[in-house]
């Protein structure tokens, strides 16, 4: 099967896949002046009920080894109709994921829930910023609904 074939596949099923790199598993305890309070189980939450309203179904991932979300990635290229990707550190160090993402055909929407460009400088260069459809930075949790909301749009514009 072809990579578009793959695609006209995942659009069918409107499975968005909503990837989390490490340490988001400890939202809600982390550095909570930054991050926020909301915890990823409370997002996953949110994602998946403004998914289902707009008709689509979320695959909700965290992980914490830079292999397993390359391997998620790798398995929305047959499953998926979008991503939406918090790689969190490795959004500044992994070639192993952005050579993924080069892979997936769908849109992908990179999200930040703190604002990468007001911090220290190690944050201000994604590798990942590279091959997103588009990018969302700073919004918080709140982040998320709207990117779910973005691919749905995104998604509707490539049928």
């Amino acid at each position: 099967m072809s990579d578009t074939e793959a695609l006209k596949g995942a659009a069918a099923t409107r499975c968005i896949y909503v990837l989390n790199g490490p340490n988001l598993n400890l939202l809600g305890q982390r550095e909570p002046h930054i991050y926020g309070s909301t915890t990823l189980a409370e997002i996953g939450e949110r994602c998946e009920a403004k998914a289902r309203s707009l008709g689509f179904s979320v695959d909700f991932r965290q992980t914490n080894f830079e292999g397993e979300l390359v391997e998620s990635v790798q398995q929305a290229r047959r499953e998926a109709c979008g991503i939406i990707i918090n790689p969190a550190g490795y959004s500044f160090t992994s070639v192993a994921l952005l050579d993924s993402l080069k892979m997936f055909d769908g849109p992908k929407i990179e999200l930040h829930i703190s604002n990468v460009h007001a911090r220290e400088s190690i944050y201000h260069n994604s590798l990942v910023s590279r091959t997103a459809t588009g990018i969302i930075i700073g919004l918080g949790a709140a982040g998320y609904e709207l990117a779910i909301q973005a691919m749905a749009g995104l998604v509707a514009a490539r049928s």
